[in-house]
């Protein structure tokens, strides 16, 4: 058995390490938005893009104890800029967690707690 409470696979970190960094971009851009304009009604196009990134991250977040708070952007009542990035936020927060919950110290330094990983 192993030392760790919580393993993960290299297909989930794979999944992790593309789909985060689009969502940082995408959160950030909501932000912005929010900022100038928090009342302002999302376009459908925007809530396709950003549903996206939500759906690939909700595929292997679904399963932790902070899946069960994410959900995608609504794309028929159309949400407001600072609905968007709420809802985001709580994605921000499960990613936060994730990595708290599958990253610890292998071999004397900071890794993805997986089997490959563990065991080469």
């Amino acid at each position: 058995m192993s030392d760790y409470d919580h393993i993960t696979t290299e297909k989930v970190v794979a999944e992790h390490e593309a789909s985060s960094r689009v969502f940082a971009g995408v959160l950030s851009e909501m932000r912005e938005l929010s900022k100038k304009k928090p009342e302002a009604t999302l376009n459908k196009r925007k809530v396709f893009i950003v549903n996206r990134v939500l759906g690939d991250l909700q595929a292997f977040l679904e399963d932790e104890p902070e899946g069960k708070y994410l959900d995608l952007l609504d794309d028929e009542d159309l949400p407001q800029n600072s609905d968007a990035v709420l809802v985001m936020v709580q994605y921000e927060k499960a990613l936060v967690a994730f990595r708290a919950r599958y990253q610890g110290r292998v071999r004397g330094h900071m890794d993805w707690l997986t089997e490959e990983r563990i065991r080469s």
